[in-house]
């Protein structure tokens, strides 16, 4: 028996705003004699919204009311309520989530459209969700091959590669059209971002906010745009000024093996892809059509193979609608009562860490002291790896440290939340349940892979109860 779930993603980007909806389909792909195995077996778009332009107060303020109004007549177009979505997420992207009230916006928004909708922001996330909605996992999986997306907006260049279907590396540079706007009556510089401001001195390009737009200028920017992205892949030597451009400092691009094949999506992407040199460079107001231009043109990034990926400028937000939510079930054990859980951070522990109880519950209740504001506990999701095929009293011994570690939490009212990346949540929740008779307030998941950093949602179950949507996600503000 299949079950339908509605989701839902909305990008909340430099430049546009997007909303659509998909239908994702769940089903027991098992026979009925063994264990039930639960997948994800279609996935549809049913609902393509409008792309608009992301409504601002300021340079540095969004407005929350306009975005709201575009997303609410998204959900009149499609025909849907809110009440009817069961998964999905709202990403807000580049240099929007630099914005003042970014995260209030983005948390208004997940509680706005529905109960189970993530709210995301970080830079590592937007790179995998925008190369997934690009379909660069989907390519590298067939073709047993290596393969990499570039998502080239308004304010960011996100990269994600994926080995075989895998997720291998990921990272994102301060690279993007609308770092420079242009005033097209001048044509002067409307105003530029610190960073691609030092860029043109590292590069004695002579372009400043109510100077002239100069069109050699402009094109030597956007040609030193694209070699930085080529440096980020390894297509050339890094020169001194690239540590200063990636949005995370210290968080470079790694790749454990060559890049075979690159996509390129975000709002850019249609310049990489068509011969737009006939184009208005001032269409948009801004470096966009320019630096589509250069990366097209660029003989580095042009050593790469390219594909065209099944999606360009939506490319995040069918990944946010349609790649966030993983499924955990058949063999997991929870309290019905405590869902949903939204944003709990994750305490990680390393493989010695979770090596037995003892060595557990100790490095639990050091790391919980972490998770305290002001003297009060609050709730967090302790994820370790846990052994493949563990022996009964393996199993007992790291209930037992779990029981044990989480006391400060289970003191102050606070739910015992497992996620553990092998398949043990059924017999280790049960244990776990033994070990606290007559208590309500425990979740052990399996099968999700999490990091120290990250932030978990657990939803409502599906498909009669077996299964929970679980959603691994960043939220990381300027």
């Amino acid at each position: 028996m299949a079950d339908l779930l509605v989701s839902v993603g909305i990008d909340i980007g430099t430049t546009t705003t997007q909303v659509i909806f998909s239908h994702i389909v769940v089903e027991d792909l098992s026979s009925g004699f063994s264990v039930p195995r639960i997948e994800i077996t279609s996935k549809e778009i049913v609902h393509r919204g409008e792309i608009c332009f992301t409504p601002l107060l300021s340079d540095n303020e969004i407005d929350m009311a306009g975005v709201a109004r575009i997303v609410e007549r998204e959900y009149a177009r499609a025909g849907i309520d809110k009440r009817s979505i069961a998964t999905g997420a709202v990403v807000i992207t580049g240099e929007t989530a630099r914005k003042r009230n970014a995260s209030e916006v983005l948390y208004h928004l997940a509680d706005f459209a529905g109960d189970f909708v993530v709210a995301v922001a970080g830079p590592r996330q937007e790179s995998v969700l925008a190369a997934r909605g690009a379909g660069a996992d989907v390519y590298a999986k067939v073709h047993g091959t290596t393969a990499g997306n570039y998502d080239i907006g308004g304010g960011t260049s996100n990269f994600a590669m994926f080995d075989q279907g895998n997720l291998a590396a990921a990272g994102c540079l301060d690279i993007g059209g609308r770092l420079l706007r242009i005033d097209p009556a001048g044509p002067t510089v409307a105003a530029v971002a610190p960073k691609i401001q030092r860029l043109c001195a590292d590069q004695n390009i002579a372009l400043r906010a109510g100077g002239p737009a100069g069109p050699a200028e402009l094109a030597r920017l956007a040609e030193a745009m694209a070699e930085l992205l080529a440096m980020s892949l390894g297509l050339l030597p890094k020169s001194d000024f690239y540590p200063q451009i990636l949005t995370e400092p210290g968080r470079d691009i790694v790749l454990p093996r060559p890049l075979a094949n690159l996509c390129f999506s975000g709002g850019v992407a249609d310049y990489v892809y068509a011969d737009s040199s006939e184009a208005d460079p001032f269409r948009y107001g801004d470096l966009g059509i320019l630096l589509g231009q250069a990366v097209r043109r660029s003989p580095a990034l042009g050593r790469i193979p390219r594909f065209a990926g099944a999606e360009t400028i939506r490319a995040t937000v069918v990944g946010a609608g349609s790649h966030t939510v993983e499924l955990s079930g058949s063999t997991i054990e929870y309290d019905p009562g405590l869902l949903p859980l939204k944003s709990l951070p994750i305490l990680k522990l390393t493989e010695a860490e979770a090596s037995s109880g003892a060595t557990l519950a100790q490095a639990v209740r050091s790391k919980l002291e972490w998770f305290q504001t002001d003297g009060h506990w609050q709730s967090v999701a302790i994820a370790f790896k846990g052994p493949r095929s563990p022996s009964f009293a393996a199993v007992q011994d790291l209930a037992d440290g779990i029981v044990a570690g989480a006391a400060e939490l289970r003191a102050a009212g606070l739910p015992v939340v497992v996620i553990a990346e092998n398949d043990l949540a059924k017999i280790l929740g049960q244990s776990i349940r033994r070990r606290l008779p007559g208590q309500k307030g425990f979740v052990c998941v399996d099968a999700v892979r999490v990091e120290e950093g990250d932030y978990v949602d657990i939803g409502l179950p599906t498909a009669q109860g077996r299964v929970l949507p679980v959603a691994v996600k960043t939220l990381l503000f300027e």
